[in-house]
């Protein structure tokens, strides 16, 4: 009788423990190495100077685009301002220079026109006088005297004169090619210096505009470590923020894995409020463990070499966000339970 007693014992155990392992174990997969996570921002500064104003306190909700804190403009605005006087003065020279080439594109064909009739005058006028000196040196003694001789000789020089002062003109004036060449190399030569100057002043612009920090994107200030009057640098870290999205990366043993799909649904318990149930759905498995993924992965290349089981991270998103006037925050702990059978 005695021996009957404890084999009904024993069988009412195995039948509770397989209802315990069905009801309880089976279909599920659970983890405690567990955490929130969510986008961080890191606000650095971008240009030199001092902070002349601190817009926002820690921990504090922030807007994208708001106004974070201002450095000291007044360097950036000088540099602005210069930067627009060359741009004036650049665009005077180029104006100019525009308006010498457009005249000596008229001018330039019209003085050769000109040049050319002055040659062909000239070169009458020196026909007529060299008749008129050989006509009154045969008549000397006759008709001509010796003044009109004297007179009509020095008219053949002027005349030839005047001939190759015209010619030389004419030369002159049929160099125009080269004078709107240069002209127009002088212009373009202008115009490339004014967009030099344009560029200068779109990147005085952009400094002065990077003297306001704004927030990335919404959320909350965290890891702020600036000052009013504080001395900045380009790249210096002066806070973060830290967006109010969350979701959950939970390490699960690679042998936890082999059931494990995507889009599965997940139970979150947050160690910091126990009441607080949360749902969620398997979102991706990372592609390589966690030990290869940090900063010295393990080499096993001496011979020595223990089995450990590795964990793999997987990204969980929540159905709901948790209550906002709960301090959930990244990092928080969690335990995770993936329903791999779909039995919950």
């Amino acid at each position: 009788m005695k021996h009957l007693r404890i084999l009904f014992v024993l069988l009412a155990l195995a039948v509770g423990g397989a209802i315990y392992y069905t009801q309880y174990v089976q279909g599920k997969e659970e983890t405690d190495d567990a955490r929130f996570n969510a986008y961080i921002v890191p606000v650095s500064a971008r240009v030199t100077g001092y902070v002349k104003k601190l817009a926002v306190r820690d921990n504090e909700r922030v807007r994208a685009g708001q106004t974070l804190l201002i450095i000291d403009p007044a360097d950036y605005q000088i540099r602005v301002d210069s930067a627009k006087a060359a741009l004036a003065a650049a665009e005077a020279q180029y104006d100019q220079a525009a308006q010498r080439l457009a005249v000596t594109k008229v001018s330039a064909p019209s003085s050769v026109t000109a040049a050319e009739a002055e040659v062909a005058a000239a070169k009458a006028d020196l026909a007529r006088a060299i008749k008129d000196a050989a006509r009154n040196r045969r008549l000397k003694n006759v008709s001509a005297t010796e003044r009109q001789i004297d007179q009509t000789n020095t008219e053949e020089k002027v005349a030839a004169a005047n001939l190759e002062a015209a010619e030389a003109r004419l030369r002159s004036a049929e160099t125009s090619p080269e004078a709107i060449a240069a002209s127009d190399a002088e212009t373009r030569m202008l115009l490339a210096l004014v967009n030099e100057r344009k560029a200068a002043l779109a990147a005085a612009a952009q400094n002065l505009s990077y003297t306001r920090v704004v927030a990335p994107m919404d959320g909350k200030i965290t890891a702020r470590t600036v000052e009013e009057g504080a001395l900045v640098e380009p790249g210096q870290a002066l806070m973060a923020v830290s967006n109010p999205y969350l979701w959950v990366v939970a390490d699960f043993k690679e042998t936890q894995l082999t059931d494990m799909r995507v889009g599965q649904s997940v139970e979150i318990h947050v160690d910091a409020y126990p009441n607080l149930r949360l749902t969620g759905k398997i979102d991706s498995i990372q592609a390589a463990t966690g030990s290869r993924m940090s900063l010295f992965p393990p080499e096993n290349a001496t011979g020595n070499f223990v089995k450990v089981v590795q964990r793999v991270p997987v990204k969980i998103v929540l159905d709901s966000q948790p209550p906002a006037d709960l301090a959930v925050v990244p990092g928080m702990s969690v335990e995770a339970t993936v329903y791999v059978a779909n039995q919950k």
